[in-house]
């Protein structure tokens, strides 16, 4: 695990000598634009306010747990918008039907 400098962005020398050690690529959001990063964004205030801040945790194993129980309810049972409505499963299921049926008429 990596040591953590808690500020906005997040980062930290052990970080930052990971990222040039492996040749990633870092590239910092321009101050004031969140929406270089509209997704992340999103769902990080998403989590926050449904997650993090609903709960206290006691433990990280606590934690842990309760951040997986988010986790699925976000990525499998809860619609979404960008869905048209559809719980994550609901699209991928129509999206291998669609996919079945245009194999079925070619």
């Amino acid at each position: 695990m990596f040591p953590m400098c808690y500020g906005s962005e997040l980062t930290s020398n052990a970080m930052l000598k990971w990222q040039e050690d492996r040749k990633v690529g870092w590239h910092y959001i321009a101050p004031g634009k969140p929406m270089q990063n509209g997704l992340v964004e999103s769902f990080n205030g998403r989590m926050r306010e449904e997650c993090l801040n609903e709960h206290l945790f006691p433990s990280l194993r606590h934690a842990c747990r309760m951040i997986a129980a988010w986790r699925d309810d976000y990525n499998h049972h809860r619609p979404h918008s960008s869905l048209d409505g559809l719980t994550p499963r609901e699209y991928h299921q129509r999206s291998e039907e669609d996919q079945n049926l245009n194999r079925a008429n070619l």
